[in-house]
């Protein structure tokens, strides 16, 4: 099981955390894992990794999955999204929802 689930009611997502310092990131074998252990919810789920800081972040950048989320203690009001999806995208400083 991941370190802490929450359910964000608002868009209705499972948002499965894992702390670096218990289990390492969200690498492409636990979130493997990770999708087959919820294979049955029936929402989608976000996959956040967390750090301390940016700096115990840097030797982990290589092994994190892509399609998953990092969330940084030291900034914490920001996400790092690993996906290209919305790559080259505008950042809207007037956008409630983070759109990035």
């Amino acid at each position: 099981m991941p370190d802490v689930i929450i359910h964000h009611i608002t868009s209705n997502w499972l948002v499965l955390i894992e702390a670096v310092t218990s289990h390492g990131p969200i690498n492409p074998k636990r979130k493997k894992e990770l999708e087959t252990l919820f294979v049955g919810a029936s929402i989608p789920l976000i996959m956040v990794t967390t750090f301390l800081s940016r700096k115990a972040m840097v030797g982990y950048l290589a092994e994190i999955a892509w399609g998953t989320d990092v969330w940084v203690a030291e900034d914490a009001t920001h996400l790092i999204h690993f996906n290209g999806e919305h790559l080259l995208q505008p950042y809207n400083v007037n956008n409630d929802k983070g759109t990035s």
